[in-house]
């Protein structure tokens, strides 16, 4: 089974800041607000959500299919994803752009300040969702243009295919209107819990009655270190956190996440286990730096 993984490719501008955001931003001065924060670390990484989530989906054993956009710089990208052995027939090259840029600022605490320049993101929904393709079976609609997100959901619907709704960082895009549309049409609902909070606020919903939703098999709220609650039809369960051997770059974490969340829904598993998963592959991710450099362990996914 592929899993078609719709989002962004991107490079990563990471950052360090050896100290506290909140000690050098004045409340009662942001609306003058001018801050200047030293960084004597920085690297640039591979990333954005689709290659994020399609490296620890390989690492698994999965079969992604990325279907997203990169600029004139970015031959090195799809080559790399061409050396894990990935169909990038759904990779849209566009020559008179920039691949999507992130600069991120990450302080002692593992609080992130980020910029995000879109590039040729803004044209991933010129490629539709191929749908003369049998082994697609499942989706995930991940932050990308928000053109692409909303035609890309749309189609999947049509085309019957189940889709995790993971709008992460996309999500202040849409309105009320716009979310309760892609809701109804998901299988699942992927967010952390700031996310949860802003989804629940703009459609006017609680987690629980949005779990209710007839469509839906599941919401799902990470925690970071608490590990994740699942709703399921009203009901709630928390599936405690992994402690992490080292705590050093929290980029790409929930993206591993939801490598394995899909993982273990391409296998069939109760939504609980894919998520115990999860939460361990997010352990794993954020003892190492950038969004696809950390491996996971055979015995890792045997126990799984």
């Amino acid at each position: 089974m592929s899993v078609l993984i719709c989002g962004s490719l991107a490079f990563d501008t990471i950052t360090n800041f050896p100290g506290r955001f909140a000690q050098q931003i004045m409340p009662d001065k942001v609306h003058m607000l001018n801050v200047s924060f030293l960084v004597p670390t920085m690297r640039r990484e591979y990333g954005g959500c689709a290659g994020n989530i399609a490296y620890s989906l390989h690492l698994l054993g999965g079969q992604p299919l990325v279907m997203a956009a990169l600029g004139n710089d970015g031959g090195d990208y799809l080559a790399r994803l061409q050396g894990w052995g990935l169909d990038t027939s759904q990779v849209l090259r566009a020559n008179d752009t920039y691949t999507a840029q992130c600069m991120i600022i990450t302080d002692q605490d593992n609080n992130q300040i980020t910029a995000f320049h879109p590039g040729a993101m803004q044209l991933a929904h010129g490629t539709p969702v191929p749908t003369d393709r049998s082994d697609i079976q499942l989706a995930v609609i991940a932050p990308d243009g928000r053109d692409a997100m909303l035609s890309h959901a749309a189609q999947l619907a049509a085309a019957k295919i189940p889709f995790v709704f993971d709008p992460g960082q996309g999500l202040p895009m849409f309105n009320g209107d716009e979310l309760r549309a892609f809701v109804a049409q998901a299988r699942w609902v992927a967010v952390n819990d700031y996310e949860a909070a802003m989804l629940c606020e703009r459609m006017g919903v609680t987690l629980e009655a949005l779990s209710k939703e007839a469509n839906l098999q599941g919401v799902i709220v990470t925690l970071g270190a608490e590990g994740c609650d699942v709703w399921i039809d009203g009901v709630r369960t928390h599936v405690p956190g992994v402690k992490a051997e080292a705590v050093v770059d929290p980029t790409g974490c929930g993206d591993a996440f939801r490598a394995a969340l899909l993982h273990g829904l391409s296998l069939g598993w109760p939504l609980v286990r894919c998520v115990a998963l999860g939460n361990q592959v997010g352990a794993l991710k954020i003892a190492q730096r950038g969004g696809q450099n950390h491996q996971i362990p055979a015995a890792v996914i045997a126990a799984a």
